[in-house]
């Protein structure tokens, strides 16, 4: 379980372009934890700090939780959308993972023109 949370948590900072730092500091974390947490080191992070990660990555609580051995009841809000867990299959290469973030950060910044 710990190697799941690890390569997830990776694969989104990888994704997002993020450095160890830029999701460690705004998580409460060191870096040296989170480089433990990729690594599967960590056997029993807190709830706490999966929290503060899922918001950091902007990825579900739920499944932090879940990848991390903790039960998660099924269905309520901590579900992941279906968008949401095409995100996370884990059958997308790093580049694809890198690509998607490009376009949604394009999709966004266009967005953002748009409005002002």
């Amino acid at each position: 379980m710990a190697s799941e949370l690890g390569e997830q948590l990776r694969s989104v900072r990888s994704a997002l372009g993020l450095s160890l730092k830029a999701v460690a500091e705004p998580a409460e974390i060191s870096t040296t934890y989170l480089q433990k947490l990729e690594g599967g080191e960590v056997r029993n992070p807190s709830p706490n700090i999966l929290h503060r990660l899922a918001a950091t990555l902007n990825v579900p609580y739920a499944e932090l939780m879940r990848l991390a051995g903790y039960v998660v009841p099924d269905g309520g809000s901590g579900a992941a959308s279906p968008f949401e867990h095409a995100l996370a299959s884990s059958d997308l290469s790093d580049d694809e993972r890198r690509a998607v973030a490009a376009f949604i950060s394009h999709l966004r910044d266009q967005r953002s023109s748009e409005r002002g």
